[in-house]
């Protein structure tokens, strides 16, 4: 008796298959097909407006988010009327956290909705309000070219790319052209940690040209010319004041670093890796004093409040090898960054707060959820963090497995490592790797959260994919150069396969010839003649050169190719297999357009 291929022979067959397991009890259905974004399967279910506005379940054991937000540290002088905030009279809004608390919705935060279509003007204002989303706007910087974004758990992940001259490599110029390139390549904000050259005009070269918010790490200036030891309040905050002034987005200081951390560190495999955590613990130790920075943290708030310079406090006591990670030093400070949190809340100013550094990856998701207990819910910005230590040359790699976790279980920004880290300064190509790595992290917890939106641009490079439609494919691919430089590699003709597989194995051409398959039959990727490609333009023949595959000729025939080499006919290509028998298309493709 022939089996029937109805429908309710399939539901039926499909239903006996779920019995055999279960479906996760949060989120969505992880076998929907449906296309476009849906909720994250294995992830909570959003909540914007609360705690958790796109979060993982909690591991058995992980601390729980606070019950406070920035509401509940306000300046001393409001007052609450009828269960509103009022401000005393004469006070007059700077940042975006003190409109925010007053219910004004600020042009940048509607800027922010229309970049996070999932937000409404009205829920990036109440984010910003609670503290959990900062809008790094310098009042300067938006005189210039600065687009304002948010960073925040309720937005999308974003990442930061790290650049800056030493003392030994660069300048003003490479400084904006990298500024330029990590802008192309997906940066969201740029951080300028120069320490050599002419760090006043590298840095407002850096602002007048980016389209991102900019962050620096002052400390880096204060010291130029002086020892460390000649450091005092003055000189804080004259720099502070200088930087603000030229336009600085968001500040780096380091004040959770305290006099009784320091014994922590003592037995340590590498002690302390941040630049400004040790220069400040040496000042410590050399004037028996407690942290400067520290001290005066309200009247750094000050000097950030009038140009709503926004905080990225600091973690001078990251851990710089697993063996240092989730230590009592790096979690005596992450206690102590909460208490400044506070504080900075209290004097309206916007912070988010800055995370590890190297941690294996079992413990990622705990010093993601303390951070969030301690901090009560202020963005959280991470680097990488790197889960294993002995690949150098390859640290963009063993950094964005952690930052992809990181991000899933709270992170707002993930900080970029490139292939040079910890053993040079970055050149161009390695801040287009690094970038290209962290957009992936960050793209990838986005779906993964089932951030709306987020996976849309996935199902439709799916489609194009499963159409065999190679334009749209590139057209869609986050690199587009690359993408179509390694393709041409081997098969420089837009087939219906490719030569990973060759005609006959091609798994995407016979799927799409099963008719009861709806696999690329989406009419809008449809195409309806294979064509020999475009030549290669001059970067996506440097990105081949690079490789050191291809001959010099057979690059030379890449970049200058026309139809004829094929034997095309307007438009259609012999080698393809619906236009020439098996083995003819087989002898053209691998003479003229690569292995089959």
């Amino acid at each position: 008796m022939k089996r029937s291929n109805s429908d309710s022979t399939g539901t039926k067959r499909g239903a006996d298959h779920r019995a055999r397991y279960r479906l996760p009890e949060v989120g969505g259905d992880p076998s929907g097909s449906a296309q476009g974004t849906t909720p994250g399967s294995f992830a909570n279910p959003a909540d914007i407006g609360g705690p958790l506005s796109f979060s993982s379940p909690d591991t058995p054991g992980m601390p729980p988010p606070s019950v406070k937000t920035a509401w509940d540290f306000m300046p001393g002088d409001w007052r609450q009327v009828e269960g509103r905030w009022v401000a005393p009279e004469g006070f007059e809004p700077v940042t975006q956290l003190e409109h925010a608390r007053l219910g004004t919705v600020t042009p940048e935060m509607r800027r922010v909705a229309e970049r996070e279509a999932h937000l409404s003007a009205e829920q990036v204002r109440d984010e910003v309000a609670a503290g959990r989303m900062v809008i790094p706007a310098n009042k300067v910087h938006l005189g210039y070219q600065l687009d304002p974004m948010c960073i925040g758990r309720a937005g999308m992940t974003k990442v930061n790319a790290n650049m800056g001259a030493s003392p030994l490599a660069s300048g003003s110029e490479e400084e904006v052209e990298k500024l330029r390139w990590a802008e192309r390549w997906g940066a969201d904000t740029v951080m300028d940690l120069s320490t050599g050259g002419d760090l006043d005009a590298t840095r407002k070269a850096i602002i007048q040209n980016s389209t991102v918010p900019i962050g620096t790490v002052p400390i880096y200036s204060m010291i130029i010319g002086r020892s460390i030891e000649e450091l005092d309040e003055k000189m804080v905050l004259e720099a502070l004041e200088h930087q603000a002034a030229q336009g600085v987005d968001y500040f780096t200081i380091h004040a959770g670093v305290l006099r009784e951390h320091l014994p922590l560190v003592a037995r340590r495999l590498i002690g302390i890796v941040s630049r400004g955590g040790s220069l400040l613990a040496k000042w410590m130790l050399e004037h028996g004093r407690e942290n400067l920075m520290n001290e005066m943290w309200e009247d750094i708030c000050a000097v950030m409040r009038r140009y709503d310079v926004t905080f990225s406090i600091g973690d001078g006591l990251r851990p710089g090898g697993l063996a240092d990670a989730t230590d009592a030093a790096q979690l005596g400070e992450l206690c102590a960054l909460g208490e400044l949190t506070e504080r900075a809340w209290r004097m309206g100013c916007q912070v988010m707060v800055e995370g590890p550094g190297h941690v294996p990856f079992d413990q990622i998701e705990y010093n993601m959820k303390l951070q969030r207990t301690l901090c009560h819910g202020a963005p959280f910005y991470v680097l990488g963090p790197l889960v294993t230590d002995v690949f150098p040359g390859y640290d963009h790699i063993t950094s964005c497995i952690g930052a992809n976790a990181a991000a899933y279980h709270g992170a707002a920004m993930l900080c970029y490592v490139t292939p040079k880290e910890h053993l040079g300064l970055p050149k161009k190509d390695d801040v287009k790797q690094g970038c290209i790595a962290y957009k992936i992290a960050a793209h990838s917890a986005d779906v993964a959260l089932g951030i709306p939106g987020s996976r849309d641009w996935d199902d439709e490079l799916t489609k194009a994919r499963a159409a065999l439609n190679w334009e749209k494919h590139f057209d869609l691919a986050f690199d587009s150069d690359t993408a179509r430089a390694y393709h041409d590699e081997d098969l420089d003709v837009d087939t219906d396969f490719c030569a990973m597989c060759g005609h006959d194995w091609c798994a995407v051409r016979i799927s799409k010839e099963i008719s009861m398959f709806a696999s690329g039959e989406d009419a809008e990727y449809a195409w309806e003649r294979p064509k020999i490609s475009a030549a290669l333009s001059d970067e996506q023949k440097e990105i081949l050169r690079k490789r050191g595959v291809l001959s010099p000729d057979e690059l030379h025939t890449l970049a200058s190719k026309t139809r004829g080499s094929m034997g095309a006919d307007e438009g259609q290509a012999a080698c393809h297999s619906d236009l020439a028998d098996d083995s003819h298309a087989q002898s053209l493709q691998a003479t003229e357009g690569g292995p089959v």
